[in-house]
């Protein structure tokens, strides 16, 4: 069963969990049974998941930020499959951005994975890439922002954002400050991770859930909206204003959303 939701608001009011959740002892019988992995994206790190961490921790979810290289889809999937293989108990799996398309592929064979979550992210059918869904859809403002590649020394090309460019497409409801400081720390894509073909979607007989901004300027949200529906989104909350950063800026509704996957039958 599907149900829309768009909601606002929610920076303070994470801030204010967070500094309330910080002393509290995480104990019980949910972080026994399942595991939340989260897999960051493009032009970010595992940092943009402590807002998230911290209420799952406080809710008594056990949380594995796992690595991803963003050097291709194939290749980065394998290394969080591993990580996943590596959880005894079911798992629900959490991609961000290009951290979708990694998701779709890890999950793939992966019998402990109950459930998808698409934070602001790609879930690509076979054969599609996330430049091609960017492409799909009007919307995206991501090119012009892009620094000059850096070239490397094996072949191809790393991408960044632009720093004195990246809180405005980037993350635009998060603080200035804070903004600053992940433009500053962003991790750099293989471009050609982003011209890599999807092989195996997982969302096809996975449950998923998607949650992202009406504000994104990096995925057009109306492409998020279409692989939503072709997913056959168990919920998907659209968070008003909301940027790429969803995750980061409204931490208590994406860990709202994980903890829902988490709990359905």
């Amino acid at each position: 069963m599907k149900k829309k939701m768009t909601i606002g608001g929610g920076l303070m009011l994470a801030a204010a969990l967070m500094a309330s959740a910080a002393p509290v002892a995480v104990a019980g019988p949910v972080s026994a049974k399942l595991t939340v992995v989260l897999v960051h994206g493009a032009f970010a790190d595992s940092a943009s998941w402590n807002g998230v961490i911290t209420v799952l921790e406080h809710d008594g979810y056990h949380v594995i930020a796992a690595p991803n290289n963003l050097r291709g889809v194939r290749a980065d999937a394998d290394v969080v499959a591993d990580v996943v293989k590596s959880v005894a108990g079911p798992v629900v799996l959490v991609g961000h951005s290009y951290g979708g398309s990694v998701i779709t592929e890890a999950a793939e064979g992966a019998e402990n994975v109950k459930a998808l979550v698409y934070v602001a992210a790609f879930a690509p059918e076979a054969g599609e890439t996330a430049l091609g869904l960017t492409g799909k859809f009007p919307g995206s403002t991501l090119g012009p922002t892009l620094a000059p590649p850096v070239k490397l020394t094996g072949g191809g090309n790393d991408l960044y954002i632009q720093q004195e460019r990246f809180p405005a497409q980037f993350a635009a409801d998060v603080p200035l400050a804070a903004a600053r400081l992940m433009a500053a720390g962003q991790r750099p894509i293989a471009e050609a991770a982003l011209n890599e073909t999807e092989t195996a979607p997982a969302w096809k007989h996975t449950p998923s859930w998607f949650i992202y901004g009406d504000a994104d300027r990096n995925i057009p949200p109306a492409a998020m909206a279409f692989m939503a529906e072709r997913a056959k989104s168990r919920r998907t909350v659209v968070v008003k204003g909301a940027s790429h950063v969803v995750m980061v800026s409204h931490a208590m509704e994406v860990a709202g959303l994980i903890e829902n996957a988490a709990k359905a039958p």
